[in-house]
């Protein structure tokens, strides 16, 4: 890969995505009428499914340019590629079945139709990441850089170039500072690279030095400088980023809004704010819950008769959390203490070797089993499978005065497992650890970390030693 053929490279992946698409059909077509020795009699021939092969294949592409799939890549984790390459399968093929239904066309195999789509996901995924690991490789050694110049050599501009020493395989290579009251680094930063000149030098050196990027990284005082310092980036065609001043009380990825002709930037930006995403999650919810329910409904009535034979009181215990938007609901656990007044329960943080506990209620806390109610509760549409763990209105009260930003956990429902717990804070572990994994939870949410965490929670293994 050569520098500055980010269109090329465009191309290139538009091509081998219809490539692809079509290698996805032909796997589809041995698959359905060979190696399932289903004959192609009472369905269309394989030139029509061809034909709708092409046109899937046109609407997936025009799609990916919506949702800018083929945009610059460089700096993107791959989870957010393939967040965006599932939603273009996703939308390609209902559209496209849409179309069938409008055209009458009803003799295509729906199980085609299913392995189509899979095999689609799967390959474009694949090819993808390959691509991505092996420009992130080549980077790495020195290939297909690109060019930045910080614009204030202060403790923003230090950050950012502290940032990028970290990712070399984004292929960003800082070639200097520009400072109007620096001339040299301090002594501690004498390794970073040097001051070349002062603001008012900008133009000269975008003439005589190639930049791709231009990063403005000053204070607030130096607002009046911002408005030359794009104008002469745009007048050179070179790129230009800021980074606020006020950039550690922004979320990790801000979200933009217009008022009017003003644009206002959300301070908080919850993913799930947007219909479409709680729709997919919402969704994502229920199935899971019902199949968890059926899979364990065996599991959940020898439990129950344990709980019956081991200790007097209910079966299942009812507990108030705060939720989502701060209402409160009733979280349902499988009893593992010895049943006692509500005021005590609701107040009284668990501890290691707690004399509340039952044996048999020890076990269940010990491995999770004592959970499995909380599927009712994601079915209620109170929980959610992934979240923030729910915390009794007491401690709400309490840990809301003492931990900053505490009660951002209840933008969204709160979860049977989160993030939190899948790197070991469980239990009597920090909370404000916790929060901090519950913002990002929050602020980086996609269907793809939901899976992730749900699958770490099984691999991980449900036991956990903070558990008590």
């Amino acid at each position: 890969m050569i520098r500055g053929r980010e269109r090329f490279l465009t191309k290139v992946y538009v091509s081998m995505d219809f490539v692809i698409i079509q290698l996805a059909f032909i796997l589809s077509w041995v698959m359905k009428f060979h190696l399932f020795h289903d004959g192609i009699n009472g369905h269309l021939p394989l030139k029509s499914y061809l034909f709708w092969s092409l046109i899937y294949g046109a609407i997936a592409i025009v799609i990916g340019y919506l949702i800018e799939l083929y945009g610059s890549k460089r700096k993107d984790k791959f989870s957010n590629e393939l967040a965006k390459v599932l939603q273009v399968h996703t939308l390609s093929m209902f559209l496209l079945l849409s179309v069938l239904f409008t055209s009458k066309i009803v003799d295509i195999s729906r199980l085609f139709l299913f392995l189509y789509f899979i095999w689609n996901v799967m390959l474009v995924s694949i090819y993808r990441y390959i691509v991505k690991q092996s420009l992130r490789q080549l980077r790495k050694k020195g290939y297909n850089k690109q060019f930045v110049l910080i614009v204030g050599a202060g403790s923003i501009g230090r950050k950012y170039f502290e940032n990028l020493q970290m990712h070399p395989e984004y292929g960003l290579e800082v070639i200097g500072f520009l400072d109007d009251f620096r001339t040299k680094h301090e002594p501690r930063f004498a390794h970073y690279k040097p001051i070349i000149g002062k603001v008012s030098d900008l133009e000269h050196i975008l003439i005589h030095q190639l930049i791709d990027e231009v990063v403005v990284a000053l204070p607030l005082q130096a607002y009046p400088k911002y408005r030359e310092i794009i104008s002469v980036c745009e007048k050179m065609g070179v790129r230009a980023s800021i980074i606020p001043d006020f950039y550690d009380i922004l979320p990790a990825s801000p979200h933009f809004e217009v008022f009017g002709d003003l644009p206002i930037i959300n301070v908080r930006d919850v993913p799930l704010d947007e219909l479409r995403n709680r729709l997919l999650k919402r969704l994502f919810d229920v199935v899971f819950s019902l199949l968890a329910i059926i899979l364990t409904a065996p599991l959940m009535i020898i439990i129950a008769i344990g709980i019956k034979l081991t200790s007097p009181g209910p079966i299942i215990f009812k507990q108030e959390r705060v939720g989502l938007n701060r209402r409160t609901f009733y979280m349902y656990k499988f009893r593992s203490m010895k049943h006692m007044p509500q005021s005590v329960s609701d107040t009284q943080w668990t501890v290691e070797n707690d004399p509340r506990r039952t044996k048999f209620g020890a076990f269940l806390r010990k491995t999770s089993l004592d959970e499995l109610p909380q599927f009712f509760n994601v079915l209620k549409g109170d929980m959610s499978v992934v979240g923030p763990r729910p915390e009794r209105p007491y401690f709400v009260e309490k840990f809301k005065e003492e931990i900053p930003k505490y009660m951002i956990k209840h933008h969204v429902r709160p979860g049977i497992t989160g993030w939190a717990q899948v790197c070991g804070l469980r239990g009597d572990t920090s909370i404000q650890a916790r929060i901090e994994h519950d913002i990002f939870y929050i602020e980086n949410w996609s269907l793809w970390l939901d899976i992730k965490i749900i699958l770490r929670t099984i691999t991980n293994g449900l036991v956990n030693k903070n558990a008590y």
